[in-house]
């Protein structure tokens, strides 16, 4: 089978990778793809976003299906486009990737189908919202409505921070049109767990659940990324929490979802808080994360193409999808000054990998035929072994020989995961 898989980060890596170890998998292509998924697929410089080049590709090289991973072409209806051209494609249609697209849609989704959420109001009035902020419980948390690259969403721990939130949104519109509605949302506590699934719209299948990383600094401190790495299972997401959350909240979002006229088939990511109250959502994205994708793929046994076609053919029930039981680790090398500013260019040195030993490039280029550095986060050092404390430490050991100038990582990925296990890295 030919395979497009669009995009060109390490989530896009990762799963292009699982798709290689598909026998029928006869080639892959990637647009716009990287330098570093160059040694893994054919790549094109074709924007994720250019929606009609992206259709005119498929067809000229007859592609069997299309994966659409980043959020931006899926919120601008690529899925869509696709399917207009008769090619088969895995990733939700526009109006149901509005459950990322748009947070107020989210929210005002989950309280009209009671599934567990903070509470919040939602404003297009900045006024309105100034006025807001002058009486709610603090903390609070102010959120961009539409897609803003992961970072539009502000935890204010006074009313002068709220204020500097909703004005940066509303008015100065630091994310762009992203900003010109906000949800103001009760501040929740507890332990953050990440739940990918595979759905087809009628059967939701979830994937082995993981815990992001997000704040540039050890100790959880310093400005928020994209992820700065995963470790796989959660050990706070135990069975009891797992079905609970399949009860209160993945069937009802794939039942509400199917009711509102907008059937989800593709990867439906849950971003979950276990509050002393039980499990809530954070948030919802209508596709694989990054870097959860890097930890939760190696854990997958057998083919991600089958899965991805039977999601594509609405027959997820017909087709088993099972996770190892091993544990796994993502750390990322990133370039020093990220995520504000930071230097490109520099090679990157890579080592051999071992069978359990994996590395999925985000941000790298090639130049005269060397790899080297094009972006905040270069790379994914993962691992995966028998127990958690053990894969931290290989993702760690492998990570230390990978070398490119100006590299930094956190050195405590998955130590909270470790202590919840009463273990120490």
């Amino acid at each position: 089978m030919k395979i497009l898989v669009i995009g060109g980060g390490g989530r896009e890596h990762a799963i292009i990778q699982k798709l290689k170890e598909d026998p029928k998998t006869e080639k892959i292509y990637a647009l716009p793809g990287s330098g570093g998924i160059a040694a893994d697929a054919e790549c094109h410089p074709i924007s994720a976003t250019d929606i009609p080049a992206i259709v005119s590709f498929a067809k000229e090289h007859s592609v069997d299906l299309a994966v659409v991973a980043p959020d931006d072409p899926l919120v601008l209806g690529a899925a869509d486009a696709l399917r207009e051209a008769g090619i088969l494609y895995f990733g939700p249609q526009k109006n149901a990737a509005a459950i990322e697209g748009s947070k107020v849609f989210a929210k005002n989704l989950m309280k009209k189908y009671g599934i567990p959420t903070a509470a919040y109001e939602t404003f297009d009035d900045m006024d309105a919202a100034l006025s807001y902020v002058e009486t709610c419980p603090l903390p609070t948390v102010v959120k961009a409505d539409g897609l803003a690259l992961g970072k539009g969403v502000l935890i204010c721990e006074t009313r002068d921070a709220a204020r500097e939130a909703v004005q940066s949104m509303m008015r100065d519109r630091i994310f762009g049109d992203s900003g010109a509605r906000v949800v103001i949302e009760e501040f929740l506590t507890g332990p953050e767990v990440s739940v990918l699934s595979f759905t087809d719209g009628k059967t939701l299948v979830p994937m082995v659940s993981s815990m992001d990383h997000k704040r540039a600094l050890d100790g959880g401190k310093g400005l928020n990324t994209g992820g700065m790495g995963t470790v796989a299972p959660n050990p706070f997401y135990t069975a009891d929490v797992a079905e609970r959350c399949m009860k209160e909240i993945f069937l009802p979002t794939i039942r509400a979802m199917k009711t509102e006229g907008r059937p989800f088939s593709g990867c439906l990511y849950f971003g979950l808080m276990l509050t002393p109250d039980g499990p809530k959502v954070i948030e919802y994205n209508c596709r694989f994360g990054d870097p959860e994708t890097q930890v939760v793929l190696p854990l997958l046994e057998g083919s991600l193409l089958d899965v991805m076609l039977a999601v594509a053919q609405g027959r997820l029930a017909e087709t088993q999808v099972k996770f190892s039981e091993k544990s796994a680790c993502c750390v990322i090398l990133a370039s020093e000054g990220y995520p504000q500013h930071y230097e490109k260019g520099y090679p990157i040195t890579l080592p051999e990998t071992g069978p359990d030993e994996r590395i999925y490039i985000a941000g790298a280029a090639l130049k005269d035929g060397r790899l080297v550095t094009n972006g905040g986060r270069v790379l994914g050092a993962v691992a995966t072994a028998d127990t958690l404390p053990d894969a931290v430490k290989a993702a760690y050991a492998l990570a230390d020989r990978v070398h490119f100038d100006n590299a930094f990582c956190r050195r405590d990925i998955g130590q909270r995961a470790l202590t919840a296990l009463g273990g120490k890295q």
